[in-house]
């Protein structure tokens, strides 16, 4: 497996995060907009920003579940290959990397013993290209 297909869980569950964190934002804005009831007659042809944000935040929901679909999938492939992986040490570094998507420094601080996030990556990429 290359960095590249391992990577992919990674970046899909980083872009769930961010459609998460708009998903979020639309429903807290369209809280915010919400029309007043006045009692006064409605202009035909002035359309509804509640209504339009509803349309956005069924599309933005389709999209989030596409992804988590995608991450399952891909993370049931990234589990397998990671649970191939002999060496205990490495195997801990990729799941806490490409499982997990931390970062190199967290991974680090996360396996301990004088790591740095130079060492733990150079672990990665020792096991991907051992001829290296």
């Amino acid at each position: 497996m290359t960095l590249q297909e391992l990577s992919k869980y990674y970046k899909l569950y980083e872009r769930l995060e961010r459609n998460k964190d708009m998903l979020a934002s639309l429903y807290a804005t369209a809280g915010l907009g919400a029309q007043a009831i006045t009692g006064m007659p409605h202009t035909p042809g002035v359309s509804d920003k509640v209504s339009s944000l509803v349309i956005e935040i069924e599309d933005l929901k389709s999209r989030i579940d596409y992804l988590e679909s995608k991450c399952a999938q891909e993370r049931k492939e990234l589990e397998e290959y990671i649970g191939t992986i002999k060496d205990d040490q490495t195997r801990m570094v990729f799941r806490l990397r490409f499982v997990r998507c931390m970062t190199w420094r967290q991974v680090a601080e996360a396996i301990g013993g004088g790591n740095t996030a130079n060492s733990v990556k150079l672990i990665c990429h020792r096991h991907l290209n051992p001829k290296s």
